[in-house]
């Protein structure tokens, strides 16, 4: 068995364990299911390419700066108001009409809305629970940038939740 063989059982065994953990990265990065997999599809044959030319010694970080890259590059060009737009005509089913369900369908409505490095930077964060340094790796920004984007983004969501709050009172 030559080392190409061997390479290859290694991608595929990974991707085995690790596409579930994929495909919900790439939702949460993308907030649309067909995108979601389109994204873990392109990124998967990405690393297939990168591993066929040397070695790589940690295919996670190296989808997850591969992923998001191509999260914000799909996203480059759109105005804000179309993305608005995109998300006001998808239906989204509720299973159970509590309160809870509603406000946190309400919060991802409103993490798809800021802009998509600050929502990156959320999903790295809080989903992933990635420290900052390994998020300024995988967005290639400075710890500075990081932080100022966490804190807009939150500031954004806490106005979003008080307008809310004083809708519904």
């Amino acid at each position: 068995m030559d080392t190409g063989d061997v390479v290859e059982d290694e991608l595929a065994d990974f991707v085995r364990s690790r596409y579930p953990a994929l495909l919900r990265r790439a939702f949460l990065l993308t907030g649309d299911h067909g995108y979601a997999e389109d994204l873990v599809q392109d990124s998967l044959a990405k690393l297939w390419l990168a591993s066929a030319r040397r070695e790589v010694t940690n295919p996670d970080a190296y989808l997850r700066r591969v992923m998001v890259h191509g999260s914000i590059s799909r996203w480059r060009g759109r105005r804000p108001w179309d993305v608005v737009a995109a998300m006001e005509g998808k239906e989204h089913h509720v299973p159970e009409p509590t309160a809870e369900v509603d406000e946190h369908d309400y919060l991802w409505r409103g993490i798809m809305t800021l802009p998509t490095r600050q929502r990156a930077i959320l999903v790295l964060r809080y989903y992933e629970d990635l420290t900052e340094a390994e998020i300024c790796d995988a967005l290639s920004i400075s710890a500075g940038t990081v932080r100022s984007q966490t804190s807009k983004a939150r500031q954004k969501l806490r106005l979003l939740i008080a307008q809310t709050e004083e809708v519904s009172s």
